[in-house]
């Protein structure tokens, strides 16, 4: 099954095997040329001194594609094509159509992989800044455990911090009860804590207090802190059920447990003579990078670099991770490069373990500028959300905001243009979704008239074997998202099954046909309603049965 379900695979390998090249296949232009070609002859005939079309000749005696190709043939100046046959693209799709999995392949080689993603800060609503974080990291979540990795998500909030010893003081102040908070008025109360701060240097110095209070785990700081960090909670929550996001409670990671490990890591790191003390404070110089990494610095405070560390140290260690994906926006770059590199200089990142940064562009608006309020402050994840659903049902415009994610590359900025992104034509996820509740129609109504999916054995027509070849296709996009971390390619494939399944509807009648022919259509169509939908769950999106 897995050699059927990468039939382009296997073609390219025995066209390598006898080229002794990459013959670098590509789909053919045109239906008449068959459904890939390879250029190898021509590349080769140069350094063979030989007429492309005799290098051509020679190659076609030579691959063994008898198996699963019609004769290949020799096209213009040398090109080579190869021609599917049908039994071989009805056997492929059948077993995609027969796989629980969908053609999905699990990985010879399974890995514990830790997802560094979503990151909001506690006691602040989400905004557009995290949107991208948890859409791509949800997505990575799922692609690697359909393809039978052991995933573990780190949601690192921020949850410590000097920030919370003002809103701690803050609230004494008020005589407020913190359990009486929601998120929006933890984040207002936030901002009156900050001001407060700004105005008077009597109560900076009772926040500096508090801090100090709070890290020494006096009982009534941290009663306050932890009500402020389930508000937060709470409110995340609620935002990754609207979004249908897999995180939860559990996969919290927040700054604070780290808090104990700092000292620690520091420790170590200048024992080792990896960090060296200069002007004052604790670094560790790298090869390289044009700044150190800052373990304390010179007032004995500990810093990001620590707390990245010390994470990598856990994840490691205690997680068993071996692979480790950092979702995080582009300008985030040089840190966790410099973090990384720390890291394997210091044994925390043994060899065998992979660290991985996944950078991402902005959202921007319609207008192409940067996303904000009139205010100019960042725009809530919320009302992001309720703009789209302004335009669509929760289930499309949720359709329509992750697909525009994810469709083009990561490291572009998009536009978050809500009339486009909603559209039931054109590239959009709402458009995969109309395929979807398409085709389960055409299923229905043939159940209602009494006919059902039959075996897959009649492929005649160029669009039935179109279908079939983009079908078993399905399980090495995913590996490759799986490799890769690159989900357009997900989505890309996803739209390119959608148009074929559109033109094979309009070309060959699925209901009106009869007998043999019938029931094989109407299996094609069950393979790609299925392709379609795991394919839409693997990006998080809902492949509705109606539209």
């Amino acid at each position: 099954m897995a050699d059927m379900l990468s039939l382009p695979a296997v073609l390219s390998a025995r066209v390598e095997a006898a080229a002794g090249v990459d013959p670098e296949l590509r789909p053919a232009t045109r239906p008449q040329f068959g459904h890939f070609q390879t250029n190898v002859a021509l590349r080769l005939a140069k350094s063979e001194g030989r007429p492309p079309r005799e290098v051509a000749a020679a190659l076609v005696e030579r691959i063994d594609l008898a198996d699963l190709c019609e004769p290949l043939e020799i096209a213009g100046p040398g090109f080579i094509n190869l021609r599917i046959r049908a039994d071989v693209l009805a056997r492929v799709a059948g077993e995609v159509l027969d796989d629980p999995r969908a053609g999905i392949n699990l990985s010879s080689h399974p890995r514990h992989v830790v997802v560094d993603y979503s990151a909001p800060n506690a006691a602040k609503q989400m905004h557009v800044g995290h949107l991208r974080s948890t859409i791509i990291g949800d997505c990575f979540t799922r692609v690697l455990r359909a393809t039978g990795h052991t995933v573990i998500p780190q949601n690192h909030i921020g949850d410590w911090g000097r920030q919370f010893g003002m809103m701690v003081e803050q609230l004494l102040d008020e005589g407020a009860d913190a359990s009486t908070l929601d998120l929006p008025s933890a984040e207002a109360l936030y901002q009156r804590a900050n001001s407060h701060l700004k105005e008077s240097a009597e109560f900076a110095d009772r926040a500096r207090d508090r801090v100090v209070a709070l890290q020494a785990g006096d009982p009534e700081t941290r009663r306050i802190w932890q009500q402020i960090i389930d508000i937060s909670l709470n409110g995340f929550n609620a935002t990754y059920q609207r979004m249908n996001v897999l995180l939860t409670d559990g996969d919290v990671a927040g700054e604070s447990i780290y808090n104990d490990d700092l000292p620690v890591v520091a420790a170590d790191l200048e024992q080792r003579g990896i960090a060296v003390v200069d002007d004052g404070a604790l670094v560790v110089f790298v090869d390289g990078y044009p700044a150190p990494a800052m373990i304390r610095n010179s007032q004995g405070g500990y810093g990001y670099d620590c707390t990245d560390l010390a994470a990598i140290r856990h994840r490691v260690s205690d997680l068993g991770a071996d692979r480790l994906i950092y979702v995080v926006g582009s300008p985030q770059q040089f840190h966790f490069d410099l973090v990384f590199a720390v890291a394997r200089k210091a044994g925390y990142l043994p060899d065998g373990v992979s660290a991985e940064f996944v950078g991402f562009g902005q959202v921007l608006g319609a207008d192409g500028k940067k996303f904000s309020t009139r205010e100019g402050t960042a725009v809530t994840l919320n009302s992001l959300l309720d703009a789209a659903e302004a335009e669509a049902a929760p289930s499309i415009a949720l359709a329509a905001i992750k697909y525009a994610d994810l469709s083009s590359g990561l490291q572009k900025d998009y536009a978050f243009d809500v009339e486009r992104m909603v559209a039931t034509t054109g590239d959009t996820g709402p458009y995969l979704q109309y395929a979807h509740a398409r085709v389960t129609q055409i299923l229905r109504k043939a159940e209602a008239e009494g006919h059902g999916a039959g075996p897959i054995s009649v492929l005649a027509e160029p669009e039935e074997q179109t279908l079939a070849l983009l079908l078993s296709r399905f399980g090495e996009v995913v590996d490759a998202v799986a490799d890769t971390l690159q989900p357009h390619r997900l989505c890309g494939y996803l739209y390119e099954l959608a148009g074929a399944l559109s033109v094979f509807y309009e070309r060959c009648p699925v209901l009106k046909s009869e007998g043999d022919v019938r029931a094989s259509r109407l299996g094609l169509c069950l393979a790609t309603k299925r392709v379609i939908a795991r394919g839409l769950d693997l990006l998080g999106i809902e492949a509705p049965e109606r539209m």
